[in-house]
């Protein structure tokens, strides 16, 4: 809020203190980048030191990557990639149909379901971690990017939060698309999925974020060094034999930015507010 052409105090307080949030927020990326232009020798003896020496800050590291460890570093991100967007595509168009279907269709056992959906959201991963290697091992499904992808094609948070969202919208467009000869899937894609893309948006970021640093399940269900992603193959520089941080942090440094570019495309989408503009026009 202004106050005759300058900001008022409690929003000049809220700046500072979202500033003061952003800065620690970028503290561990800064630290990480700063790290990533130093010999390995001075990371190992320092650890992660903020003195900035110019003498010795190079891109050496970053050099190195591109040359010594490319091609399997490049594996390992082509893989991280593939299985990010599959694995956001997959799980963003079922789970944004199990949520259309829990919002807008009265039928039985629709409220068992949705409690269902809650009591699943609280179950930790390490719980249902061996059933589903039992159950991955039965389909085959062993060393393939299936195999990391359809345990989770239908997530509970994204039912969920697509489920309390199409619950927000009017029905009446639903009544309006039948009316117009719209089946229940071409009303759902033509009618709904454009009303639904700030909440397509942030599920967007959310569960791109979860797969592109998904960690546990990939390591157990790929064996083999050509099927790593970023974070199994980064990890992997670590061994009893020796540790390659130049690679291992410039490769960290480098895998961020997938990251930074989605959110910098999917941000304003966390703005909603085209319901009401659908519903006023």
């Amino acid at each position: 809020m202004r106050i005759k052409g300058r900001f008022a105090p409690s929003s000049l307080l809220l700046l500072l203190i979202l500033t003061v949030a952003a800065v620690f927020a970028l503290f561990p990326f800064y630290a990480i980048f700063l790290a990533s232009l130093k010999p390995a020798e001075m990371v190992t003896k320092l650890g992660l030191s903020l003195k900035i020496d110019p003498a010795i800050l190079s891109f050496d590291n970053y050099v190195s990557l591109f040359t010594e460890s490319a091609d399997r570093y490049f594996t390992w991100f082509r893989n991280s990639l593939l299985l990010t967007v599959a694995g956001t595509v997959v799980s963003l168009l079922l789970s944004a149909l199990v949520g259309f279907g829990l919002a807008m269709y009265q039928f039985r056992l629709r409220n068992l379901i949705f409690v269902l959906v809650l009591l699943v959201m609280m179950v930790p991963m390490e719980i249902i971690m061996l059933p589903l290697y039992k159950l991955i091992i039965g389909l085959k499904l062993i060393n393939t990017y299936w195999g990391v992808i359809l345990p989770f094609a239908v997530a509970p948070l994204p039912v969920f939060f697509f489920r309390q969202y199409v619950s927000g919208l009017p029905k009446d467009f639903m009544d309006a698309a039948r009316i117009d000869g719209c089946t229940e899937y071409g009303a759902f894609f033509r009618v709904f999925v454009p009303l639904m893309v700030p909440a397509i948006g942030a599920m967007t970021i959310l569960q791109a974020l979860g797969n592109w640093n998904n960690f546990l399940w990939p390591l157990i269900v790929l064996r083999t060094d050509d099927k790593l992603t970023i974070p199994i193959g980064l990890s992997t520089l670590l061994t009893p034999y020796g540790n390659n941080y130049e690679i291992l942090l410039a490769g960290s440094v480098l895998a961020v930015l997938p990251i930074l570019i989605l959110f910098a495309f999917f941000q304003r989408y966390f703005i909603s507010g085209l319901t009401v503009g659908g519903v006023k026009g």
